[in-house]
């Protein structure tokens, strides 16, 4: 029994170690890696808060106290994306199916060569706007034999560095701009997208570098580049859409930051987590592909579509454009501190030398 309750207390140690260390502000790789897997460190802490009561006190208390603390800890930020939270964005109503728009995202995993079942997905949900995340040449060029015909607009950005990006809409796109906004070698496409209604929209498309040992040490690059996307929907107010592998969870301080700096929503929230990363691994799932909102939208459909052969699924949302009902919803707001966090970041990011 000794030796039961060492290795216990060893577990739960870890586990209210990473915990908080997930609450610290800095930007090193492996603290940040701490806020990714929430769910799956609650559920350990539930199982040894279970496997402490056969221990005799203090053991037991301190073992079942701790682990408790983990659960509700962690609870905090995961509650808001399961249906337990009231929803962000508020439910698309009956009608005008004109002023509606439906966009599939999906990172393709550059040496996944299963084009056919992505391009079958396509095919079957008939979205408005694709965007596809790692595409190379090779993919470029059997994404345009199937989409050119029917998604006639397109903004192609074949890259082999796991950073390109290409768009296709049905849709008319205008004042279009492909910019590296923070690193030279990452690009991002920011464009109108005009409704079959008239109206239109500012979509920005986005895929971050992430905090990982073979990518960056640290989450500078990423946190600038959201937090100035953030930042330029706050100076420019208007009806807009983010949409991207963020290489980031919803629930992660920059995340959160991101959308309390520019008053964008999640639609996940109240609904679930559509978690879209690790494809391959059940447990190790958490949501990394992203489509936020601006108020002047409401939620038809959102969707996490079967997986092709990529680490990602893809995810589909159809949003509809309800300016009318844009003061039902509650838009996150950043205080002057956030706001102060953000402009460091930012200019410390376009200061610092370049990672490759």
């Amino acid at each position: 029994m000794a030796l039961y309750s060492l290795v216990l207390g060893a577990v739960v140690a870890l586990l209210i170690a990473a915990t908080l260390l997930a609450k610290l502000p800095v930007r090193w790789w492996w603290i940040r890696a701490c806020e990714f897997p929430r769910l799956q460190l609650a559920f350990a802490a539930l199982l040894t808060a279970l496997l402490s009561l056969p221990l005799e006190s203090p053991w037991r208390w301190v073992l079942l106290g701790t682990s408790l603390l983990v659960v509700v800890l962690q609870a905090r930020f995961i509650l808001p994306w399961t249906r337990l939270w009231p929803v962000q964005v508020h439910s698309a109503e009956p009608g005008q199916q004109e002023r509606c728009i439906t966009l599939l995202i999906a990172n393709v995993l550059t040496p996944n060569r299963q084009a056919s079942r992505l391009i079958e997905i396509i095919r079957q949900h008939d979205p408005d706007v694709v965007l596809t995340l790692e595409s190379d040449a090779w993919w470029q060029e059997r994404l345009d034999q199937a989409l050119e015909g029917n998604w006639p607009n397109s903004v192609k950005i074949p890259l082999d560095n796991l950073y390109g990006m290409h768009l296709y809409s049905r849709l008319p796109l205008a004042n279009t701009r492909v910019e590296r906004l923070i690193q030279d070698d990452i690009p991002s496409i920011h464009t109108d997208v005009k409704l079959e209604s008239g109206d239109s929209l500012t979509l920005h498309a986005l895929h971050p570098r992430p905090p990982a040992p073979n990518e960056s040490e640290e989450s500078l690059w990423r946190d600038a580049e959201l937090l100035l996307v953030g930042k330029e929907i706050h100076r420019h107010p208007a009806p807009t859409v983010v949409a991207g592998d963020l290489n980031d969870v919803a629930w992660s301080r920059t995340t959160r930051l991101f959308c309390r700096i520019s008053g964008m929503l999640d639609p996940r929230q109240g609904r679930g987590r559509f978690s879209t990363f690790h494809a391959r691994y059940p447990l190790l799932r958490w949501p990394l592909d992203h489509i936020f909102t601006s108020e002047h939208f409401t939620l038809k459909r959102l969707e996490r579509l079967p997986g092709f052969g990529s680490d990602h699924f893809p995810i589909l949302a159809t949003l509809c454009f309800r300016p009318s009902r844009s003061d039902e919803h509650d838009n996150p707001e950043a205080d002057d501190g956030e706001r102060a966090w953000a402009r460091q970041t930012i200019r410390e990011a376009r200061s610092r030398e370049q990672e490759p």
